[in-house]
Formats: C-alpha cells, structure tokens, sequence
C-alpha cells in the first residue's frame, strides 16, 4: 500500500491473548474516538478444533502483518494483552515506521531472544513446556475459570471457556528476536490477576522499559470486567503520544 493511502490520524490494533478472539477488545474499542483494528490469530477461521501444531510464532506473525498492513490508518498505538505481548514485540519491530506507542496490559514481555515460557516465574517455566506436551494448549473448563475468568460475570466466563481456541505449541516456545520498541511504552498492571502475578508483572514491565506504569484492581481479563478503566487509560496514553510527536517534530 503506497504512503500516500494511509489516514494521517491516530489510531489502534488490538492483540488478544491465548484462546480468545478480537471480539474481547468490542466494547473497549467501541467507546474509544480512534480507528481500530482487532487483528486476528491464525486458527479462527473453523478450524479453531484443529490446533495448528505446525504454526510457528513466526507464522502468527506474518499472519497479524498482513491485517495490520491492509489497513489504511497510517500511525498506531499497538495494545496487548497477555500472550499477545510476545507478538506484539515482533509487529512492533517489522512495522516501526508505523508504530506511535505500546502499552502492554497484563502483557508477557520476555527479553530479547526469550520466550513467553522464558518470562514465566520458577517452577511454571520449567513445568510449562511439559504440560503442552502432554495435555496440549487448551486448559480444562476449570482451569480457565479460575483463572482467565476469576472476577468476569457467570455469562461471560461461561462463553470465554466455551470458545477458548487452543493455540499452537509454538506460540508459546519459540524466541523473540525484537528489540524494545522505540516508541512511548505504557504497562498496565492487573493487581486482581489470578493467572500473572504482581511480581511477574513487574518484571515484565521492566523487560518493556515502560515510560510509565499504571494499575487496574482488576483480574486477567480487563477488557471485559472494566472497559471503561481500559478505555480511560489508553485516550490518556494517546495524550502522552502526541506530545512526544510534536516534541520530535519540533526538534
């Protein structure tokens, strides 16, 4: 697509985290003033029965670009959540022309050349790689409540377990090879979160060299049990991103 396509305004792509798909980020998209775009895994088109044992991270993420570069909003601010931030390190780094900002929300961030597994705390990064060998990448209906959906109304964790999508192995083992994006980096911290720590949070904020850190008393999936806070957080990031860009401009 030629440079000259591109809407000149702002605007977000949203990256979900395992199971799921970009329907989670509606109503949070929704309410926001911006364009927005809910990029897609490979594996939601009905095959979602069929784990894609043969895709590699390298193939989700060929697979999100595309999307991303079909699109006409020229500048963006990148939003992920969970495993999502190990994709979102790769797009940020082959679309930086393009990137604005990153804000990492409850997001893996490993450092370069780790993995999502890799950013996991002791003993769940030893343990992990043995569980997806054996029992695969989708997790019992209890595991996934008490977890994934520890603070969401009966409804919506009922419809998360019933459509979780099992990823490819994968996705989960394979390295990084991005660097820190250079670009304003937001981390948002989940303090209710049931499946990342507080501490493990912190250090993925670290890995981020986020700009700033901010807080939602809130569990793993924020986009659903408080959108408005998601929603308040990112229009005051997009503040702090268009200061740094009439700041680089200026100079």
């Amino acid at each position: 697509m030629r440079q000259d396509m591109y809407k000149e305004e702002l605007g977000f792509v949203f990256i979900y985290g395992a199971g799921m798909n970009g329907g989670v980020w509606d109503i949070v998209a929704e309410g926001l003033d911006y364009p927005c775009l809910k990029v897609d895994y490979p594996l939601r088109d009905g095959d979602a029965d069929t784990p894609g044992r043969h895709l590699a991270l390298e193939d989700y993420v060929i697979h999100m670009m595309e999307q991303v570069r079909r699109w006409d909003t020229q500048k963006f601010v990148l939003v992920a959540h969970s495993l999502g931030g190990v994709l979102a390190m790769e797009l940020a780094a082959r679309l930086a022309e393009r990137v604005a900002g990153f804000v990492a929300i409850g997001a893996a961030i490993p450092k370069r050349g780790g993995s999502f597994v890799s950013a996991l705390p002791f003993p769940q990064r030893i343990i992990m790689p043995v569980i997806l060998k054996m029992a695969g990448t989708k997790p019992p209906e209890s595991v996934i409540r008490k977890g994934l959906c520890s603070d969401l109304l009966e409804e919506q964790a009922s419809r998360i377990a019933a459509e979780f999508i099992p990823e490819s192995r994968r996705v989960y083992t394979d390295c990084v090879q991005a660097s820190v994006p250079q670009v304003p980096k937001l981390y948002v911290k989940l303090t209710q979160d049931k499946e990342f720590g507080e501490s493990m949070q912190k250090r993925m904020a670290a890995n981020l060299s986020a700009d700033r850190v901010e807080s939602l008393s809130i569990g793993h999936l924020p986009m659903l049990s408080d959108p408005l806070g998601v929603q308040r957080i990112l229009e005051g990031f997009v503040g702090q991103v268009k200061a740094s860009r009439k700041s680089a401009i200026s100079s």
